[in-house]
């Protein structure tokens, strides 16, 4: 592990310690989550990216072997779309995973103070594979739209369209997780 990581997260938890002994909690959920965050994605760097790359591609295989719109080389990472026109070739890297948007709810879940721990643990995996789903849903969008209206509308489908309907899925998973539990509760207790 990295001497500065070490660094960094000893300093977080003593940080969020004192915050949390004197009841500031706006800042303990903004420097608990924004740290966490960050300590999520320092440490997925190797080992989480490439299970959740792999782990999207392999979901995009079924739908390509049961369509046959594309070709997947799940070792490389590789989508290739098939259409009449030009094939395109997509890479399934990083940003496709989804690893930035699941560490960010993750961070979310663990420091918001609606939720006890246990909520925490059963929130934080159904958000997951929510994320993980539409992350899925976003891909073969992408693939339909690339196989049905050509290799020249890969941006548009890729970079707007995709990414509309994955974050799009993804607000709503942040309003029901959030904003809806937490209005939930307060006319509950009103």
């Amino acid at each position: 592990m990295n001497p500065l990581l070490l660094i960094g997260i000893i300093a977080w938890l003593y940080l969020i310690s004192i915050l949390k002994r004197s009841n500031l909690s706006a800042y303990y959920f903004i420097i608990g989550s924004v740290g966490l965050f960050f300590i999520l994605i320092a440490l997925s760097n190797r080992y989480w990216v490439w299970f959740f790359t792999h782990a999207v591609i392999n979901s995009v295989s079924i739908y390509g072997a049961l369509t046959h719109m594309c070709r997947l080389y799940v070792k490389y990472g590789l989508v290739y779309i098939v259409n009449n026109g030009a094939p395109v070739t997509m890479s399934i890297d990083y940003e496709c995973s989804g690893i930035i948007e699941t560490c960010a709810f993750v961070a979310l879940v663990c420091f918001f103070p609606v939720y006890n721990r246990q909520q925490r643990v059963l929130i934080a995996p159904r958000g997951i594979l929510w994320i993980y789903l539409s992350n899925v849903i976003r891909l073969i969008t992408v693939i339909l739209i690339v196989h049905f209206a050509g290799g020249s509308q890969f941006y548009l489908a890729h970079s707007i369209i995709g990414r509309i309907l994955f974050y799009a899925l993804v607000i709503v998973l942040y309003y029901r997780t959030f904003t809806y539990s937490q209005i939930t509760r307060s006319t509950q207790k009103a």
